[in-house]
């Protein structure tokens, strides 16, 4: 049965569960392997549509640096 806290595809944050990491990054697409090499995930692609994304499987969050991001859509 799927958790009520977790909705669509970003994770909703808990409060002392979910480790709150924070990268400011300066460009929309940002690729995600959850770090620690082997004890990661498997990488993902995340695209920042506003100012921020949070990564589906750590909830590492990229948030898109003042000024930056403007790569033309791609």
């Amino acid at each position: 049965m799927r958790d009520p806290r977790q909705t669509g595809y970003t994770p909703v944050l808990i409060p002392g569960v979910t480790p709150v990491e924070t990268f400011t990054v300066q460009t929309r697409s940002v690729a995600c392997d959850g770090g620690g090499g082997q004890l990661g995930h498997p990488q993902v692609w995340l695209r920042i549509v506003d100012r921020q994304v949070t990564c589906p499987y750590c909830s590492s969050t990229y948030v898109l640096a003042e000024g930056a991001g403007d790569d033309g859509g791609h």
